[in-house]
């Protein structure tokens, strides 16, 4: 079959990478793509907005499948379109993308199939939101509703940060849209972990857990990102575990089901586990960037097959790989405020090994050839071994051979990781 996978950054170099050891594919395809993906696939930088364009495109390449990366197509209702023009699609519905697209949304959807979640109000105003604060307790965690790259949940210490973030959301519109109506949400101490299942919306298949990190810096401080680096698979305690299926995986599923969602692709459950148990922070659905790039290699299996027989609506049992993988995230100067862009990398940005290979994020060739920075995360690192040690050996490794003006990296990704 001819795949195409759409999206331009690492994740999607990690979907392309997984799809080039398929059995079962003719052509693989990547729209838009980025240069460093051209070993794997034919890159085609479309307008992915233009339906008719990508419909002839989707057309002439006599694409059977397509594997949809980022959240604002699936929001768009890009599967959707797909499916009418007759296409296999690994991507949920426009109907299925608002549990991540609505903030509110998810949080009725999880009161009405009883999934544990934070207690909250929905607050449409700045006044409201003050008015609300009387009931909770600081800290203080304030999400917008709507996309907003990452940047639209804060968690405030007092009632004055409360109602300045606020402001921000609500009068000075720094959300747009996403920012018309907010969460107010009782805060949970505890600690993160992230499931992601893949599901038709009857069943599911859980995938295996891995630990992302956040932070900019090393020991957890500086902002927020969308992620320094992972190490994968993190063992939980099998009660635990057990605990997650039966009161917010199972349910999660069985709610689709119900309320005829169609749901063909994956879930990603962000958890806190707290004093009382697990609780939903939020959904996502698509898979978590970087977390696609250390789980896809651990599947012991064929991800065209799985993808595709998912787009069907089937869901077949899955086998898992015994080995650890590390990715380890380069960024651009001043990522995440405000990435610099066009600075030359030095290093060789092809080099791999049976143990270590170099994924594209945010990556592009200048006008005489040379490599760039061309977004906030720029490479991954991948690192494989039997332990984690060794795997984030291998990735670290890689990490010496390469350097440009202002690179960050985090040296402490897996610091102490253990089995919960």
């Amino acid at each position: 079959m001819n795949v195409l996978v759409i999206g331009k950054g690492g994740r999607e170099h990690a979907i392309v990478k997984a799809l080039s050891f398929s059995q079962t594919i003719h052509e693989l395809h990547c729209a838009p793509g980025n240069e460093g993906m051209k070993k794997e696939a034919f890159i085609h930088d479309i307008d992915l907005e233009n339906l008719d364009l990508l419909k002839t495109f989707v057309s002439q390449k006599r694409i059977d499948l397509v594997v949809i990366g980022p959240e604002n197509y699936l929001v768009s209702g890009l599967a959707d379109h797909l499916r009418s023009w007759g296409v296999k699609v690994f991507g949920p519905s426009k109907s299925g993308a608002r549990l991540e697209e609505s903030k509110v949304f998810a949080k009725q959807f999880m009161k009405n199939a009883n999934i544990p979640t934070a207690n909250f109000e929905v607050v449409n105003s700045v006044d409201e939101t003050m008015e609300a604060a009387k009931n909770f307790s600081a800290p203080y965690v304030f999400k917008a509703d709507g996309l907003a790259a990452g940047k639209g949940v804060a968690v405030c210490q007092t009632l004055k940060e409360l109602k300045a973030f606020a402001v921000r959301c609500f009068e000075d519109k720094i959300f747009g849209a996403s920012g018309e109506k907010a969460l107010l949400e009782e805060f949970q101490p505890g600690y993160e972990l992230s499931f992601l299942i893949l599901t038709n919306g009857k069943e599911y298949q859980a995938m295996p857990l891995a630990q992302d990190h956040k932070a900019l810096l090393e020991g957890g401080k500086g902002p927020n990102t969308g992620g320094m680096g992972v190490v994968a698979p993190l063992n939980i305690h099998v009660n635990l575990e057990k605990e997650i299926h039966e009161k917010i995986l199972k349910p999660t599923v069985d709610h689709i089901n119900k309320s005829s969602i169609d749901f063909r692709g994956v879930v990603f459950v962000g958890l806190m586990i707290t004093e009382s148990g697990p609780m939903v922070i939020e959904y996502n659905v698509r898979f978590g960037d970087p977390e696609t790039q250390t789980l896809l290699p651990l599947l012991d299996g064929d991800w065209g097959e799985v993808f595709s027989d998912i787009a069907d609506g089937t869901v077949k049992p899955l086998t898992w790989k015994t080995q650890c993988i590390s990715c380890v995230v380069l960024a651009a100067e001043n990522y995440p405020a405000s990435p610099v862009k066009g600075v030359k990398i030095e290093g060789n940005l092809q080099s791999s090994s049976a143990f270590s290979y170099i994924l594209h994020a945010g990556t592009k060739r200048n006008d005489v050839g040379d490599w760039v920075t061309n977004g906030g995360r720029v490479l991954n690192l991948i690192g494989l071994g039997a332990t984690h040690e060794e795997a984030l050996s291998q990735a670290y490794k890689l990490s010496e051979e390469i350097s440009w003006e202002g690179m960050q990296l985090r040296r402490d990704i897996g610091a102490g990781i253990s089995s919960i």
